[in-house]
């Protein structure tokens, strides 16, 4: 992160206080501090101290850190420059921060011969090559252009099939609670 990044821990505030079903009021009660000071932190008007900090996130029944993990940039638009890969040879993480998605590139023979799960949803993209993925015990093969959808919770394994393979794989982020909606 940048010194000039400031982290927006109102949003992540709000997100999580409207996602409980709590008011600004109840937060305040519980908390000790004022419905103007929480609107002006959530709106990101305020700073809140350590110690405000705290009690916020004690009224919101979480810790300052998952608050942090949870908090948006300070930018609104954020350009990651093509760079060499990261410290793992193939692998380039495609966002920096914290953000609902997670986005990563996978290039070159990849093969970690270990199964994932994941609690969100995940979507994989081959632009160029191809890869064979094992998703619940059945074998699908990926050519250039194809998409693969995995539902959170689906067991899945994979590995590039040629080449130059490259592949983008993007998620919801683990520190949101992704909730399917049921129709009545």
């Amino acid at each position: 992160m940048d010194d000039k990044e400031t982290l927006r821990v109102g949003v992540a505030v709000r997100r999580l206080r409207r996602s409980l079903g709590l008011t600004l009021a109840v937060v305040a009660e519980r908390s000790g501090l004022s419905v103007p000071f929480l609107s002006q932190v959530e709106n990101e008007r305020a700073r809140p101290s350590a110690r405000s900090l705290q009690r916020v996130a004690d009224a919101l029944n979480t810790t300052v850190g998952e608050l942090y993990d949870a908090a948006d940039c300070g930018r609104t638009v954020d350009v990651v420059r093509s760079a060499p890969e990261g410290e793992i040879p193939g692998v380039r993480s495609l966002l920096r921060g914290h953000h609902q998605l997670h986005a990563m590139e996978f290039t070159g023979e990849q093969d970690t011969g270990r199964e994932f799960q994941h609690r969100n949803d995940e979507l994989m993209y081959v632009a160029d090559g191809a890869a064979e993925v094992e998703a619940e015990g059945r074998a699908y093969r990926l050519e250039r252009g194809d998409t693969l959808c995995l539902s959170g919770g689906v067991r899945h394994r994979w590995r590039a099939a040629l080449p130059g393979t490259r592949i983008l794989v993007v998620a919801v982020a683990d520190h949101i609670e992704a909730i399917e909606e049921t129709r009545h």
